[in-house]
């Protein structure tokens, strides 16, 4: 037992990080497992909390835990997240539902923003209609450099920022936040530093087109790594605000100025920055305690966080560089209608045309998926409380169950969103009415099967989710790799042999196969999951 002041605070504290990350404990192991994740080791239970063992220390956590518990329940005030009867799942699924898919679509208005603002003014934060086919190459692979650069380290601060949210460590929280973010810079700066070196030594592209992509490439990157803290203090707004601001000047620069399209995008993208960096900066003042070099020495290292990570980061990458593996495939085919490439890649105005209107289908599904994860999630902890450990087998089954419903009402969704996105290609009052010209028969041929792609992707990331919401990375990580792989192969046979266009068909592949092995595992997931549910502690 602890034998002095020190040992009774160390104690205590271990005490609530555990109660606030596990709640109720099914069982010692849990605690114990619990205990070890916050890298506390057998050496240091006798001196810093006065017991001989990690396993003694977890035995009197765990019987203050379940008598604390026990009090809650004689005192009626166990809240509904504690314990939701069995005849009132379907009404707590249903409010879910109710909140959380709209929710989910709220979320992407920065989106669906981008887009009105394409149609109403023929211009975005980050495009416009007006640019020439080397202008819109520079600037759309800007973009996706930037996107699947950054990709890794987003991931990794949802990861390793919220872990220190998640125990009410704000320090660490802001201090990762912006290591992870710089790191982040500096290899979007890095990377076109080695691009540069090529060009030089193999001409590619002039410099100018090289410096335009640098920049977007930068600033985008910038944004999604100054963005996605907010995911981790759950402030998603701030980046509907930014973005919507940030949009907002950039039009008002393009229509009363005459200040050059890519310094619109530039300073509309910078605002938004600004306005994201300055709420983060806001947010954190007021939650920080300790002094810099206090956090400093509490804080882990960046080696040390990617090592703990790789697994999500090197997802991040992959999951982006899948998604746009298909267009640079295309876009560097000189199987084309138009001749020769004047450069390695070269931007297709009628295939990107036809992958646009396709990813709706994806942006659409995402209140779906926000909602799956949401029930899941909370029915993950409330089914453990409700079911005994004897009985693991029904905890299973429910859960699957759930996860059966959740797959069919993504599909039963991906329906109306089909028949939306038809008649968007096919009505007068679609695609040809918003920017007068019909559609082309490739933009047709490659929006009609990247819709499908788009869909079967989506069951792919919601069988993700859940794998990552009990910390199980590598079986998604290995599908998504093999998916890649497929994509590649296919994409690059089919563009080089049959037609440019066709390279979507690699996409198809990869996210069928994508979809069918993470089905797979989650299917072998369920079974056992009420081992990977403690396991995950």
């Amino acid at each position: 037992m602890p034998s002095n002041n020190k040992q009774d605070s160390n104690c205590q504290k271990l005490y609530l990080d555990i109660k606030n990350k596990i709640g109720k404990p099914v069982n010692v192991k849990v605690v114990r497992a619990t205990i070890e994740s916050f890298g506390i080791r057998n050496i240091d239970t006798s001196s810093d909390f006065g017991f001989g063992s990690i396993e003694s220390l977890a035995k009197d956590i765990y019987i203050k835990l379940n008598i604390t518990e026990i009090d809650k329940n004689n005192t009626n005030n166990e809240t509904l997240d504690k314990s939701i009867a069995v005849s009132g799942y379907q009404w707590v699924n249903a409010k879910l539902f109710i909140k959380h898919y709209p929710l989910g679509l709220f979320h992407l208005i920065p989106i669906f923003l981008q887009i009105a603002s394409i149609i109403i003014f023929r211009y975005s934060l980050w495009t416009y209609l007006g640019f020439n086919k080397i202008q819109s190459t520079a600037v759309v692979l800007g973009v996706i450099l930037g996107l699947i650069i950054t990709g890794g380290f987003v991931q990794v601060i949802g990861r390793q920022a919220s872990y220190h949210w998640y125990q009410k460590d704000f320090d660490l929280t802001k201090k990762v936040s912006l290591d992870i973010i710089k790191l982040g810079i500096y290899a979007i700066v890095g990377i076109f530093l080695i691009i540069c070196l090529i060009n030089f030594l193999v001409y590619l592209y002039p410099f100018e087109f090289i410096l335009t992509v640098f920049v977007y490439s930068l600033l985008i990157g910038a944004l999604l790594l100054v963005l996605a803290p907010m995911h981790t203090i759950k402030k998603r707004g701030v980046i509907s605000v930014a973005i919507i601001l940030g949009t907002f000047v950039a039009i008002l620069l393009k229509i009363k100025t005459d200040i050059h399209i890519y310094f619109t995008h530039w300073i509309g993208i910078s605002l938004a920055i600004v306005i994201a960096v300055g709420y983060f900066k806001y947010y954190f003042n007021n939650k920080t305690t300790e002094s810099k070099k206090e956090v400093a020495l509490r804080s882990p290292r960046i080696s040390s966080i990617i090592y703990k990570n790789y697994q999500y980061f090197t997802y991040g990458v992959l999951l982006y560089a899948f998604v746009f593996l298909d267009r640079i495939l295309a876009w560097s085919s000189s199987n084309n209608s138009n001749g020769p490439l004047p450069y390695i890649l070269y931007y297709d105005k009628d295939y990107e045309i036809g992958m646009d209107i396709a990813i709706l289908s994806f942006f659409l599904l995402a209140g779906v998926l926000e909602y799956s994860i949401v029930a899941f999630s909370k029915f993950l902890d409330v089914g453990q409380k409700e079911i005994s450990f004897e009985n693991h087998q029904k905890y299973n089954q429910k859960i699957y169950k759930m996860y059966r419903k959740h797959i069919g009402l993504l599909l039963f969704t991906s329906l109306f969103i089909g028949a939306l996105i038809y008649n968007i290609v096919v009505k007068d009052w679609g695609y040809q009415s918003q920017f007068g010209e019909a559609l082309s028969n490739t933009s047709k041929v490659v929006c009609c099967i990247g819709a499908i792609s788009y869909t079967l992707f989506s069951i792919g990331l919601l069988n993700t989710l859940y794998l990552f919401t009990l910390n199980r990375p590598s079986k998604s990580l290995n599908a998504l790799a093999w998916a890649f792989l497929v994509n590649l192969i296919i994409g690059l046979l089919l563009s080089r042999n049959v037609s440019y266009e066709y390279s979507v068909l690699g996409m198809f592949s990869g996210a069928f196969l994508f979809m069918i092995l993470t089905t797979k595992e989650n299917i072998k997931f369920f079974k056992k999951l009420d081992y990977y549910y403690y396991a995950s502690y």
